[in-house]
Parts: C-alpha cells; sequence; structure tokens
C-alpha cells in the first residue's frame, strides 16, 4: 500500500507513526483506517519491533473524524464506519508490542478514541481532549463509550460524553485519562524515553504482561488470575527467557535477550 496519511520510521526497536493530514487537523477518514490496519500487520510481522508510538503532525493530535465524509451517510453506513475504526482501534490493543499515544494538541472525537485504544497516553500541558459527539447530534462510534469509563470511571466518563466539555492536560492526568504531561518541545523525547525503557526488558514478558492485563480487564477475576498463572509459566524453564533474567539478576549482569 502507498501510505499517504501515515508516515512512519523505527530504530532500535521503536517504531514511530505520525498522522500527517494537518489540513484537516488529522481527520480520520476510511483511508487512514485501510492505512492503519495495513501498518499494524507490517509492524506485527517485524520481529524487530517491540514499541510503537502514535502522534499526530501540527497542532492536533486528531481533531476527530471526518465530518465531510460522514454527513451524508444513511444509518447501514454509519454502523459500518463505526464498524470499521472499531476493528482497526482493536488491532491496536491486541498487538503483540505496547502502543504509546504521544498527544501533541487536540485529541477530540475519533482522535481521543484512537488515543484510548493505545496502552497508555503521554500529553503535551497544550494538549486538549474531549467527546464532542452529542454537539452533532451524534454518539462516539470508535468504543468511545466503553474505554472511557474503563479509563476515568463511570461519572467523568458520563460528564465528558454528555457535556461534550474539553479538558486540558492537567485535568486528563487528574482523570488517568492520561499518565504523563510534558511540555510541548519534549513530548517526544519523553515518550521515546519511555518506550525505551520498555525495549529494554523481557520481550516475551512485556508481550504477556499486556495480553494477560488486557484480557483479565474483560473477565471476572478468577479467570484473570488464571490467565496470570498460565502466562506466568510458560516464561520458566531451560533456555527460557525468565531462566536468563534470573540468573543475570544473581550473577549481578545485564540479560541477554
Amino acid at each position: 500500500m502507498n501510505f499517504e496519511i501515515l508516515k512512519a520510521q523505527h530504530s532500535d526497536g521503536i517504531a514511530v507513526i505520525k498522522i500527517d493530514r494537518p489540513q484537516s487537523l488529522n481527520a480520520l477518514n476510511s483511508r487512514f483506517f485501510d492505512e492503519m490496519d495495513e501498518m499494524l500487520d507490517q509492524l506485527a510481522s517485524d520481529k524487530t519491533i517491540r514499541a510503537v508510538i502514535i502522534t499526530g503532525e501540527g497542532k492536533a493530535f486528531v481533531a476527530g473524524a471526518d465530518i465531510a465524509e460522514m454527513v451524508n451517510k444513511g444509518p447501514a453506513e454509519g454502523q459500518a464506519f463505526s464498524e470499521k475504526g472499531q476493528k482497526v482501534f482493536r488491532k491496536i490493543e491486541k498487538s503483540r508490542f505496547p502502543v504509546i499515544a504521544a498527544i501533541n494538541g487536540f485529541a477530540l472525537g475519533g482522535g481521543l478514541e484512537l488515543a484510548m485504544s493505545c496502552d497508555f497516553r503521554i500529553a503535551s500541558n497544550k494538549a486538549r481532549f474531549g467527546q464532542p459527539e452529542v454537539n452533532l447530534g451524534l454518539i462516539p462510534g470508535y468504543a468511545g463509550t466503553q474505554r472511557l469509563p474503563r479509563l476515568t470511571g463511570l461519572g467523568n466518563a458520563l460528564y465528558l460524553l454528555l457535556t461534550a466539555e474539553m479538558i486540558d492536560a492537567a485535568t486528563a492526568l487528574q482523570m488517568g485519562l492520561v499518565q504523563k504531561v510534558t511540555e510541548p518541545e519534549t513530548l517526544m523525547e519523553e515518550s521515546l524515553k519511555i518506550a525505551g525503557i520498555i525495549v529494554s526488558k523481557g520481550p516475551k514478558a512485556i508481550e504477556k504482561a499486556k495480553k494477560v492485563t488486557r484480557k483479565g480487564l474483560l473477565s471476572d477475576f478468577g479467570e484473570g488470575c488464571k490467565l496470570e498463572a498460565e502466562a506466568f509459566g510458560t516464561l520458566f524453564g531451560p533456555d527460557s527467557e525468565g531462566e536468563e533474567g534470573m540468573k543475570a539478576f544473581l550473577e549481578k549482569r545485564k540479560p541477554n535477550w
């Protein structure tokens, strides 16, 4: 595929995906979803990639979905557009590598939904967040109604969904919507630093920690504990990642992953 919207580069196990459609504030359209779907497949097949950062070009991370594409859709077409976005964002959640949203500016509507599908979020103190869909007589379509309460709690989620209020990065941090706030000029530096910390750890352990935590969140506590114990066990044994990590600790050396 010829990528027109997404620009990617990678080094040292970290891929950076930039959404480059600044003339429309990086608004999400069908082309974006097709490109992101293909991009994720390409990164998944590259075993050297161990962490991914998604960010935006210009003054927006993503300012929402492309209203010009949506305005003439009927009910069936609207549902299909929702399901297309949900499928791609679910692929981000289920990817083997951690995905970090580096939120450089506006993360509104579908942009916030994209950020929430990532594993965690680092934000510039200039970033702004919101789910303004009710202003248009709509609701979020890319699982925002499902992810937002899981991240912020029910009251905070419904407040944002029903008032369409835009909040700043400090408020988003307080709500648990983002995990760290930086100065604009250090956003990518900090995001790359955190990604670098992640890729220095046991790769199988990182992959399993993400998988078990996400699956456990959608299971009852007992089933989640069972998933954890099974994954824990797979990291033991001769020539295993766990054996190398524990031996390195006892021998006071860096592990050879």
